[in-house]
């Protein structure tokens, strides 16, 4: 949401009033809603009050406590609608028999939720329209093929299998990462303790001397000041920038897309590779099944972009739609991306000249898929030279900290 300050003209007199809305025309229409029988004159986006930014600050951090729904939780929900509308159980009892199981309390308040709107008359799309946050957009876009087609339960096994896709990758990468991770995180608590105890003890000795100190003595003297006597107001310190920016990438759109486009940049090692090659394989997955379940190409496009969560690549694949509304193919709407390698390009042109569009779509997917496979299984070699070096230069620093004194004390009684 937006603000803007709305000009009013009331009795031959202007006010400025704030109003709240997505976009300049919204703006208009509410004020002109809340003030009849006076004229609206214009309206100017302004930045949010202060008031305003402590409250989205606020909701941002109570949102971010509020348990999430597990999506193994959403799989299993999504299989079982399945296999009973397969049985031949109507929709409307597999959802609210599905409400009763469910452990998720979350979950089971918005089963609940679309039964009673399925009971009073709605349409399965129109019940789970308003959970798109929660299920995404694939499910929507499933669910109404399913629907059109009266064949929910095939629907339902499709999205079923490409959710477990997407969460068998994000497991496997979280697997791979957690042994780095762990290794870091000791790394720098053990460094921390030999500042904050071993140091000191040198601290007493170097003082006694009164002699110049070497630079690596002197940035280890002073991470112990700051460690020992600020500690607290660093960790706080820390905690503040991290909880500021994960709030500023959520609710800042230019802020989101500068950190996205960065993570994607080539200079930035094998971070870049593991965001593009994670995101291109969702967006084919997603963009492929729905081709092969019988979506119009424009529908799936537009769906399967929901999918894409870094802004930057995004932004790239939005024009795809675009250009073929304008009447470019897919495969030259795909290579103005600039996303896409030749080898792809060719195999998408082959696809739509021979009518297997779906088939080379699965071959591109499986390709991303590979690629993506690859840095996974090899990430522990990719990442072991960047952590050699940050653990040699720790035992470096702390080396040169404590014993290039002590060579230089040894010397002076030895003179």
């Amino acid at each position: 949401m937006k603000y803007f300050n709305v000009t009013i003209l009331s009795k031959g007199k202007k006010r400025i009033e704030l109003v709240q809305a997505t976009n300049k025309m919204t703006a208009i229409k509410i004020a002109k809603q809340n003030n009849p029988n006076q004229g609206v004159q214009k309206a100017v986006e302004v930045a949010a009050p202060m008031d305003a930014k402590f409250n989205d600050l606020f909701s941002s951090l109570k949102k971010s406590f509020q348990p999430k729904i597990n999506i193994n939780n959403k799989i299993s929900a999504i299989r079982q609608v399945a296999v009973m509308t397969d049985a031949g159980i109507s929709i409307h009892d597999a959802i609210n028999e599905v409400a009763i199981n469910t452990e998720n309390p979350k979950l089971k308040e918005i089963y609940t939720t679309m039964g009673n709107d399925i009971n009073a008359g709605k349409s399965i799309a129109d019940s789970i329209e308003p959970y798109k946050e929660e299920f995404g957009h694939v499910a929507i876009a499933m669910t109404k093929l399913g629907e059109q087609t009266g064949n929910i339960s095939g629907s339902y096994h499709k999205l079923a299998n490409i959710l477990e896709n997407i969460r068998d990758n994000i497991k496997k990468f979280k697997k791979a990462i957690r042994t780095p991770l762990i290794t870091l995180v000791a790394m720098a608590i053990a460094f921390t303790i030999m500042i904050m105890v071993v140091v000191p003890k040198f601290k007493e000795m170097f003082e006694k001397f009164n002699a110049e100190l070497p630079i690596p003595t002197q940035i280890l003297l002073w991470l112990e000041n700051i460690l020992n006597n600020y500690g607290l107001f660093v960790l706080a310190f820390l905690a503040a920038v991290v909880f500021l920016l994960l709030y500023y990438y959520k609710n800042d759109k230019k802020f989101k897309y500068q950190i996205d486009k960065l993570l994607v940049h080539p200079k930035f090692y094998l971070i870049h590779k593991i965001v593009f090659f994670s995101t291109m394989h969702k967006y084919t997955l997603v963009f492929g099944e729905l081709v092969q379940s019988g979506i119009p190409v424009s529908e799936a496009l537009e769906t399967a972009v929901g999918m894409v969560d870094n802004a930057y690549i995004k932004e790239k694949l939005l024009t795809v739609n675009a250009n073929i509304s304008r009447g470019i193919s897919l495969s030259d709407a795909f290579a103005q991306t600039e996303l896409f390698e030749n080898m792809l390009l060719q195999m998408i042109r082959a696809g739509e000249a021979g009518g297997q569009l779906d088939a080379m779509l699965q071959k591109v997917t499986d390709y991303y898929d590979a690629r993506f496979q690859d840095l996974i299984d090899n990430l522990a070699s990719y990442i072991e030279p960047v952590m050699l070096f940050f653990i040699a230069g720790l035992v470096l620093l702390l080396a040169l900290g404590i014993f290039m004194p002590m060579w230089d004390l040894g010397k002076a009684v030895k003179g």
